[in-house]
């Protein structure tokens, strides 16, 4: 297959896995011989094993590192310090793009950034929503009161019974008054584990009186 086939072919995809581009017909051992030469001279870049997408010069649409970490692993959802981030619930900007996903733990990097997918059980994997992008491209992302508690989750290690101080010390959590505050108790009791739920009723205090 020539590059200039390949181009017209999927110039418009935002993401090309290696299953679609197989049904071309090209033979299996020359089309990974090509992929290779073509993410050597920049003509294609590999985001992991099997998922390509076509060099900025060449690419159709504007990619998201939020669409990106939908596209990588699945299913997943942004969530976590990217999240926190994203609704301004913290100050701080984050570098890696942090998820949820009921698959196991995982982590990606390429020319985009570092990817960092964290497990939950399929009972919690909820609380997202959709996101449509000005490229017309979607993202799932969680619900900012599922952000929370999936950070509380996964760092609770960090965190005490009864002592709000970590939310604006540590984490310096910030504009928690559009919170709902009831969600954030009711998502951390899906999660069936006491420690977090006691978290979670202190979170919902310390952020003011729920609607």
């Amino acid at each position: 297959m020539r590059f200039e086939d390949f181009k017209r072919k999927f110039s418009s995809f935002p993401v090309v896995s290696y299953a679609q581009m197989s049904v071309l017909g090209e033979k299996d051992q020359a089309l990974k011989n090509q992929l290779s030469r073509w993410v050597r001279k920049g003509l294609v870049s590999r985001l992991r094993k099997g998922i390509y997408v076509l060099n900025g010069d060449d690419r159709k649409i504007s990619l998201s590192r939020q669409f990106i970490a939908n596209q990588l692993y699945f299913p997943s959802y942004v969530s976590n310090e990217y999240a926190l981030s994203f609704y301004g619930l913290i100050p701080e900007r984050v570098a890696d793009v942090t998820s949820v996903t009921p698959r196991k733990t995982a982590e990606f990097s390429n020319e985009f950034g570092t990817f960092v997918y964290q497990h939950v059980k399929k009972d919690c994997f909820n609380g997202y929503t959709q996101i449509r992008e000005g490229s017309g491209l979607n993202f799932l992302i969680a619900v900012p009161e599922k952000a929370v508690v999936d950070f509380i989750y996964f760092n609770i290690r960090n965190f005490k019974r009864g002592d709000p101080s970590v939310f604006t010390e540590s984490y310096r959590f910030q504009n928690l008054s559009s919170l709902r505050k009831d969600k954030i108790t009711g998502f951390a009791k899906e999660f069936r584990n006491n420690k977090l739920s006691d978290i979670a009723k202190t979170f919902r205090a310390h952020a003011g009186k729920g609607r």
